[in-house]
């Protein structure tokens, strides 16, 4: 022994730490997105049941149902899919909404240190992201869906379900009754609540994250004196807003996606988008038609549980995503190498 630490040939640091940051974008969506899609799927399996049921229920009841009829695994049902898939679809996102910010920048469009500027940045770049992902999340989306509301599709079939399939089960009948295609059931209304929402949300959250102090290089200054909190606070602040005022603009579509594509897997005859929302709203009796607002109250029903999964998410989700990225920026470089990423 010469003293000398023996450098490990399957794990050199110095590589592994420039890895990192020419990967940060996506490592810090996946390690972020993993605990944020975990913490809210409860919410989200909710929000699906609360969407499509055809009688008044609050939160809590529906959650005593679930518990009583599913047991714990009820509100996890179909979880692996976005856990998995949301988490590299997420990766990917933000790896579109980067690079084309990055494009903004390399041809100085939409550079000047202005929130129209930042706002406008963020918004296309999101509205990017959201069209391309969109082909890719659709089926997993869809599948989902049809395993979150196994039992009211069983209902509406008139079957009694004693062990619901599985997720590659759901997949085989979705295929068997449709083929590939049937992935992509509700795929139009699908690519405008994504292309739509990722671009509102991305606009709101650059927006605000320069109003609080953020600068164009990406550093954090200081808040302002209206909103006097600690620096750390801020991507949790900005994060759950964006998400509740974005998620809040395009839920009826939402809504409207998630009716179209449960009839479809419930094999009832198609009915249309605008349909769709006529009768959410007006009810499906034309001789008596519902209150306009008791119809509007009836499509965001289930919104209080998804601004709470909101706020859990994307808070989540931007904290832990400007902490990695924080760690990885931080990291010793090795000599010689003085690369920004």
């Amino acid at each position: 022994m010469d003293g000398k630490r023996t450098s490990n040939p399957l794990y050199d640091p110095a590589n592994f730490n420039d890895f990192l940051r020419r990967n940060k974008a996506v490592v810090c969506a996946l390690s972020a997105s993993y605990v944020s899609t975990f913490a809210g799927y409860p919410l989200d399996s909710i929000k699906s049941r609360l969407q499509t049921t055809k009688t008044r229920i609050t939160v809590p009841q529906l959650a005593v149902l679930v518990y009583r009829e599913e047991g714990l695994m009820g509100f996890y049902r179909g979880l692996w899919i976005p856990l998995m898939t949301i988490s590299f679809v997420r990766a990917a996102s933000f790896t579109i909404y980067s690079r084309t910010k990055e494009i903004f920048r390399n041809y100085d469009i939409l550079c000047r240190n202005s929130i129209i500027d930042v706002s406008l940045t963020g918004g296309v770049s999101g509205a990017m992201s959201g069209a391309l992902i969109s082909f890719c999340s659709a089926p997993f989306e869809l599948v989902k869906v049809r395993r979150q509301l196994e039992y009211t599709i069983a209902a509406s079939k008139g079957i009694s379900l004693r062990k619901p399939p599985g997720t590659l089960e759901a997949v085989k009948e979705i295929y068997r009754n449709n083929g590939f295609a049937g992935l992509y059931t509700g795929f139009r209304l699908h690519f405008i609540r994504d292309t739509a929402g990722t671009a509102l949300y991305f606009l709101e959250y650059d927006g605000m994250r320069h109003l609080l102090g953020r600068q164009r290089s990406g550093e954090q200054g200081p808040t302002p004196a209206w909103l006097p909190i600690h620096s750390s606070l801020v991507p949790f602040v900005c994060g759950s807003l964006s998400g509740v005022t974005s998620w809040a603009l395009i839920y009826p579509l939402d809504v409207v996606k998630t009716k179209v594509q449960q009839r479809a897997l419930a094999g009832e005859p198609y009915r249309g988008p605008l349909e769709t929302l006529h009768r959410l709203v007006r009810g499906p009796d034309p001789n008596n038609p519902k209150l306009i607002l008791s119809g509007i109250a009836r499509i965001y029903r289930g919104l209080g549980v998804s601004a709470l999964r909101s706020i859990t998410t994307h808070g989540l989700l931007w904290t832990l995503f400007d902490m990695t990225a924080h760690y990885i920026d931080n990291l010793p470089r090795s000599s010689g190498k003085d690369e920004q990423y």
